[in-house]
């Protein structure tokens, strides 16, 4: 039989979301469950972003301001950079996607630390490139020395996801520094800060004040977790102009719809208010993270808004187990389960459910 699609995508795993919590009620006979699977912040809309969609949906029928040029104006002057080294896309995910078509043709190689954020290998397959997996330490966190030792001359992108999706650890800026300095100049390195926000340690830098500088730097963020849009998927990333230029290239056209547009712009006149919800999660990561400790005591410490169990092959029947007690978790078999972070009552309904789930 004639294919239609490329053979090789057959061995490639399928991005899983989070279930949906009204299938899952349903199913079990369940008046509502709870849904920690996603990492989304559980406080609703920002103050005026509803207004900002409703109007915004008036406009519908006409497209979106390609550029994003009002949205790039405000996060250049918020983040005191030029507008011309901002980039926004569908997510930072959608972005990232954008960086591997604009730097690797089949055969070159992306370099990212295993486990983390599931969509490298599908976006780094999507063009053909070879995923070099760099396995975690034993402390979950990347192993910045042997990412740099992976480079080749094939490399064209390095990925540091910083704090790390799913186990919420974060490199410091020691190691940053030396890592960076390793880098080949031709070779483009992400620091993707999509839980930049929830960091409360003072040695986990901010990529773009700390290595915004240097012109092989790309910092990614999104406005899809703490500024709770990510339903609209918006994120931006900020490089040098000339880097920024040829992301702008591959770009979908009009991707950073209308509505995104208008929201985003709304949810970042509330920086206070994003600031006050975020401390409400760093406060309870904290008390999740002390109480499931008491469960399973090699939970590592968390910079973002999820703390990681790191079961191994337990993973997925813990994460059944929580799921037949109407709480969502995000099982990665023979890895761990990570648990978003969610309401001080939705967190000790989870820790109620984990507590059975591990016997």
């Amino acid at each position: 039989m004639t294919r239609l699609t490329r053979a090789d995508l057959d061995a490639l795993p399928a991005y899983v979301a989070g279930r949906n919590v009204a299938d899952v009620a349903r199913e079990l006979g369940l008046a509502e469950a709870i849904k920690l699977a996603s990492n989304e912040v559980p406080f609703g809309p920002l103050p005026g972003v509803a207004e900002a969609i409703a109007e915004a949906v008036t406009q519908s029928h006409r497209y979106p301001d390609a550029g994003s040029v009002a949205l790039r104006d405000k996060l250049a002057g918020w983040l005191d950079v030029d507008a011309d080294r901002i980039v926004t896309g569908g997510g930072s995910v959608a972005l990232a996607e954008h960086l591997v078509k604009a730097t690797c043709l089949p055969g070159d190689e992306v370099v990212y630390s295993w486990r983390s954020f599931e969509a490298y290998p599908i976006i780094a397959a999507g063009v053909g490139a070879t995923s070099v997996r760099v396995p975690n330490t034993a402390a979950h966190g990347h192993d910045l020395p042997a990412m740099a030792g992976a480079i080749t001359d094939r490399t064209r992108l390095v990925i540091v996801c910083n704090p790390n999706n799913p186990t919420g650890t974060s490199s410091r800026k020691d190691e940053l520094d030396r890592f960076l300095d390793a880098v080949p100049d031709d070779t483009l390195v992400v620091l993707d800060e999509a839980y930049r926000e929830f960091v409360t340690d003072a040695d986990v830098p901010d990529g773009l004040r700390a290595y915004g500088d240097r012109p092989n730097v790309v910092v990614l963020r999104t406005l899809s977790k703490a500024w709770g849009l990510a339903g609209l998927r918006v994120g931006y990333l900020v490089a040098q102009p000339e880097v920024a230029g040829a992301i702008r290239k591959v770009l979908t056209p009009f991707s950073t719809s209308m509505v995104a547009q208008a929201a985003a712009l709304a949810a970042l006149d509330q920086e206070a208010e994003v600031r006050r919800r975020c401390a409400i999660v760093v406060d309870e990561r904290a008390r999740v993270t002390e109480a499931i400790r008491k469960i399973f005591p090699d939970v590592p410490s968390s910079q973002s808004n999820f703390v990681w169990l790191p079961l191994g092959d337990r993973a997925a029947a813990f994460g059944a187990a929580c799921e037949q007690r109407g709480v969502i978790v995000r099982p990665f078999q023979g890895d761990g389960v990570r648990v978003t972070i969610g309401t001080p009552e939705e967190n000790d309904t989870f820790l109620a459910v984990a507590e059975k789930a591990a016997i």
